[in-house]
């Protein structure tokens, strides 16, 4: 009697821990925020003084995503992540903004809730 018990009282810790497992790993990925500056993936490290593209860093990577179809990233002083909004980006290109989102480890890529300016 004592060995069924055990073996239920194992099988039941056994599928608990298995459910939560898959409970751990079906939930949605938790949205971050990340700090950086708006860059384009033609100059990723936000240096513009290779392309020249304007006088400003901010011009720089507005004539790179308009002119040669450069997208908008997250340069965060050591990583480089694509965002998913290529619109907003815009108006804070060459600025340190908040990027609220979830990310895409695989890809490195944030799927953007909202972006603002970093004070």
């Amino acid at each position: 009697m004592k060995k069924q018990h055990l073996a239920s009282a194992f099988a039941a810790s056994v599928f608990a821990l298995s459910l939560a497992v898959v409970v751990a790993l079906s939930a949605p990925p938790a949205k971050q925020t990340f700090v950086g500056t708006i860059t384009d993936d033609m100059c990723p490290k936000a240096n513009h003084s290779r392309m020249q593209m304007g006088p400003t860093d901010a011009e720089c990577a507005r004539a790179c995503a308009d002119v040669h179809g450069a997208s908008y990233v997250l340069y965060d002083g050591k990583n480089i992540y694509m965002l998913s909004d290529q619109q907003t980006p815009e108006k804070f290109a060459g600025q340190k903004v908040k990027v609220v989102g979830t990310l895409d480890p695989k890809t490195d890529s944030i799927q953007v809730d909202s972006i603002t300016a970093d004070k």
